[in-house]
């Protein structure tokens, strides 16, 4: 999402989002006000935590960000990594960000844009 268009928008209610991605532009817009820190940790466990939503009532969303899911699998190539490193994409995004001296934060929501534009999903 353009900068200029994050800072134009409100923030959204829990009742307007249809899905993850919907999620993350809001964590995007207030990383802070959503993840301790602006640990990706802590965002996995938040992302964690959507996933067993997603299962204990049965919606049918599938989730990108699990372990050894779509999301971790186009990434540990875009990072240098033959296979799934054990420690998870956020442990990794967030090594790659302090080798760069980058807030790891900011890494994940550039790398997250490029998987879905390569993913051809719509609002990339």
């Amino acid at each position: 999402m353009a900068e200029a268009e994050m800072a134009r928008r409100a923030p959204r209610q829990l009742t307007e989002m249809r899905d993850v991605y919907d999620l993350l532009e809001e964590v995007r817009l207030r990383p802070g006000m959503w993840v301790r820190g602006s640990s990706l940790q802590h965002l996995d466990s938040m992302l964690f935590g959507y996933h067993v939503a997603l299962r204990v009532h049965g919606a049918k969303e599938e989730l990108d960000f699990r372990q050894g899911g779509p999301f971790a699998d186009w990434l540990w190539p875009r990072l240098g990594y033959e296979y799934e490193s054990s420690l998870g994409w956020a442990v990794e995004i967030e090594r790659a960000a302090e080798a760069t001296d980058r807030p790891a934060i900011e890494l994940f929501f550039e790398l997250l844009d490029e998987f879905r534009a390569e993913q051809g999903q719509p609002g990339a």
